[in-house]
């Protein structure tokens, strides 16, 4: 399994990766778009279902390291890189890899500042990143459900 958040025919992950939270906030938030409802399928007692709903997931927040990072900067107004890193336990290298991913999606703004004579990296969600995050958890649990 790879980590770039990229599912199986979507290229690089750049343009499909924010799955349910994509788009400007102006619809339901429920699918990828108008051509959600082409994976049509039948149930195995013959009743006729829509898509699975892990269809709907964000492949962008489906990654561990990332769907950690989003629900620690969800709880938060804005978290420091250090209070991120050390909430979500990764190393400096691996939580900039994922930041980058994660800014790439629009999902988090990074600001870099001083507290004094000391550089500070500050991240914050965006309300697309929120949006897909609230998006992203009602799917997770239409899919607990049953």
């Amino acid at each position: 399994m790879s980590d770039s958040g990229a599912g199986p025919g979507s290229g690089s992950g750049r343009g499909k990766s924010s799955g349910a939270g994509s788009g400007s906030g102006s619809g339901s938030g429920s699918g990828s778009g108008s051509g959600s409802g082409s994976v049509a399928g039948a149930g195995t007692d013959g009743t006729s279902r829509g898509p699975h709903p892990r269809l709907r997931l964000s492949e962008t927040l489906h990654q561990p390291v990332r769907f950690s990072m989003v629900a620690a900067l969800a709880a938060a107004d804005q978290l420091d890189f250090k209070d991120l890193r050390d909430a979500v336990q990764v190393t400096d290298s691996a939580l900039s890899k994922q930041i980058s991913t994660l800014e790439a999606a629009g999902f988090v703004t990074v600001s870099k500042g001083f507290v004094g004579k000391r550089p500070r990296t500050s991240l914050k969600l965006t309300p697309e990143g929120r949006a897909a995050w609230t998006a992203h958890l009602a799917v997770l649990r239409e899919i607990a459900a049953g």
